[in-house]
């Protein structure tokens, strides 16, 4: 399916790219190796963090590859399963990619520009405005992108965008309200106080790139405040080490708490000394051996592969371990079924009892809940605006904000299908 694009990738000129997260950026080498020549625009960051990710994403997929090859070899079967690209194609893909900065107007053609403000999602998301002009008129499209949260640390609040014509909003917790942001690092303090007290581990799944560099954040934050007894943490992922790094060189999107802990007082928030970065493969299989309380946050965000499912696979069946799951885990997903606690789940192909304590603390999800989308809409001048978009969600989550939408009296409010186009 990722392979076959409604459109001739050849056909499109320009991309505008809200962010480096894979659900929206990781099919752009497919993209490219179909025909696709255009400029592919984004934020510095924004860059940075794909060129990392891209080639990550292609690893993965050239492996899966490999070992399915491997296991069709054995029964005869013919080895015809190609990844959906190589890591050449993400290479290549890179040098379509352009930088702007945030606020910086950029003329596509003589008739649209496009401005990138700070969604505060993750380092060097956007919220995008369209200004476009046709037949001496002009129009303004605003799309959220995947809109953050205000106080969350590290990065930048969102950006309040005052004015447009149309408006693409995402919907992810659309029908759902977060824990307040205050509470998130007592409930970190206490999921680890009550897993090392009885002798366990606590096993996150994080994304590599804003979740793990929050959660090192917070930790640094309560050892900072002696707050937590001294246990050693590893972050065993190697897309989440350069993603740090990426983050390091970026202190231009910090918030003014961490840009004073970074860069006016010195601290590093990302490497103090009870933290551990892993990038070899043996280091990581070294962590199983570990019998004291550790906290190991690895990924992938979701479970759906990555150096977690070896974690989980040691983890889950000792009722003295807590499986910590701090986002977004979408349907169909091992994460979907750990949030579930189903008695067992399946991890690369064998069944294994879930016995370990499941702690679910969505306060630290880095997508807008519904007062929060809600929010920033009502700072949106009405006066000039349209029509609204509701994307980005599952049907029950885009649904509902619709309908909390059009209960406050908004102007045409629209769930598209997958093929739907509508002329503005």
């Amino acid at each position: 399916r990722n392979r076959n694009f409604p459109f001739p990738p050849g056909s499109i000129h320009a991309m505008v790219l809200s962010h480096a997260h894979i659900d929206h950026s990781g099919n752009i080498p497919q993209l490219v190796r179909q025909g696709f020549r255009g400029d592919i625009l984004c934020t510095h960051a924004t860059q940075d963090l794909c060129r990392i990710m891209l080639k990550d994403s292609a690893h993965i997929q050239e492996m899966d590859a490999f070992y399915m090859n491997k296991k069709r070899a054995k029964k005869n079967l013919p080895e015809d399963i190609e990844p959906l690209y190589t890591g050449e194609d993400a290479d290549r893909c890179m040098e379509q990619f352009k930088g702007i900065g945030y606020g910086e107007i950029y003329p596509v053609s003589e008739d649209l520009k496009v401005t990138f403000m700070d969604a505060g999602h993750i380092l060097g998301s956007a919220v995008v405005i369209l200004d476009v002009t046709e037949n001496g008129k002009s129009k303004r499209i605003l799309f959220t992108g995947d809109l953050g949260r205000k106080h969350l640390p590290i990065i930048r609040d969102p950006v309040q965008v005052d004015r447009a014509n149309f408006l693409i909003t995402e919907s992810t917790y659309g029908n759902r309200s977060h824990d307040p942001i205050e509470n998130m690092k007592a409930e970190l303090r206490r999921v680890i106080e009550e897993t090392t007290g009885r002798g366990g581990r606590v096993v996150v799944p994080a994304f590599s790139v804003g979740r793990t560099q929050e959660l090192v954040y917070f930790l640094h934050e309560l050892f900072k405040e002696k707050a937590l007894p001294p246990i050693p943490i590893y972050v065993d992922s190697p897309l989440s080490t350069n993603a740090t790094e990426v983050f390091r060189l970026h202190p231009e999107c910090f918030d003014s708490e961490t840009h004073s802990e970074f860069l006016v007082e010195g601290h590093d928030p990302f490497g103090f000394h009870r933290l551990r970065y892993i990038r070899e493969a043996e280091e990581s299989k070294k962590l199983n051996e570990l019998s004291e309380p550790c906290i190991i946050i690895s990924a992938s965000g979701m479970c759906e592969a990555g150096r977690i499912l070896h974690h989980l696979k040691r983890a889950i069946p000792n009722p003295r371990n807590t499986v910590l799951i701090v986002g977004f885990m979408a349907e169909n997903t091992l994460g979907r079924r750990i949030v579930e606690k189903l008695p067992e789940v399946k991890i690369h192909g064998e069944l294994y009892p879930l016995r370990a304590s499941v702690e679910v603390s969505l306060g630290f999800s880095a997508h807008a809940d519904r007062e929060e989308l809600l929010a920033y809409i009502e700072g949106i001048d009405r006066k000039g605006l349209e029509r609204i978009f509701v994307v980005h969600g599952e049907p029950e989550s885009a649904d509902a904000f619709a309908s909390t939408l059009r209960d406050k009296k908004y102007p045409e409010v629209t769930v598209p299908k997958r093929g739907d186009r509508f002329s503005l």
